[in-house]
């Protein structure tokens, strides 16, 4: 079986991506399960198609979409994705959706099927910090996770479970952005391997208190 994780290219004018980075550093093997990393374009429409390609070729027993989340401190695990593209910026080949659905006539929204409040207990225990999120915005870090969502829901495997997870920057990229916290790279790496472990481990999730206070 095999874990299926993607990240995707820089964008927004930074020249590194630390999604990119941590992802591309995770060992072959997690919890006995084989790892397998795409990279996928920040583009609205191309995210989804090399992530659902991806589906299609390995049959995964889970995906992981992984994507920065500039300003955040910690790993922030997906509740939720929406069915809504609202760009603040235009992605990498210039296109910004303004509140158009990302799949016509599909649901208003889909929920993370893995267990992201183990993921993100798991995160903490490796020394790393985490929280779920409830929302992974309306640019294409949503876009991706409601895609892949609703194509394991509609064409599947269905028995594959789907969800994304956001990353701080790493340092170098808050040289000139004070005030911005960050994490280093071996650092996320880390929090993402307790993830991926976390998915193998858990086919249910944990009840811990996790919900957001406002």
């Amino acid at each position: 079986m095999s874990i299926l994780v993607t990240a995707f290219d820089p964008f927004g004018g930074e020249k590194i991506n630390p999604a990119l980075e941590a992802v591309k550093a995770l060992p072959a093997e997690i919890a006995g399960e084989k790892i397998v990393t795409v990279e996928v374009p920040t583009v609205f429409g191309k995210a989804i198609e090399a992530a659902t390609a991806a589906i299609d070729e390995h049959q995964p027993s889970a995906v992981l979409c992984v994507g920065q989340a500039g300003g955040r401190f910690d790993i922030t695990p997906e509740r939720v994705a929406i069915n809504i593209d609202d760009a603040r910026i235009a992605d990498n080949e210039g296109q910004q959706p303004i509140d158009e659905p990302v799949v016509e006539g599909a649901p208003p929204a889909y929920f993370a099927t893995l267990p992201i409040k183990a993921m993100a207990q798991a995160i903490r225990e490796a020394g790393v910090p985490s929280s779920v999120s409830n929302s992974a915005g309306t640019f294409v870090c949503n876009h991706i996770m409601f895609g892949v969502l609703h194509h394991l829901a509609t064409v599947g495997p269905r028995e594959t479970r789907g969800g994304f997870v956001h990353v701080p920057f790493i340092p170098e990229q808050t040289v000139g952005k004070p005030g911005q916290p960050s994490l280093s790279t071996e650092t996320i790496t880390k929090g993402l391997a307790a993830a991926i472990a976390a998915i193998v481990e858990n086919e249910s999730d944990v009840a811990t208190a996790e919900g957001a206070t406002h």
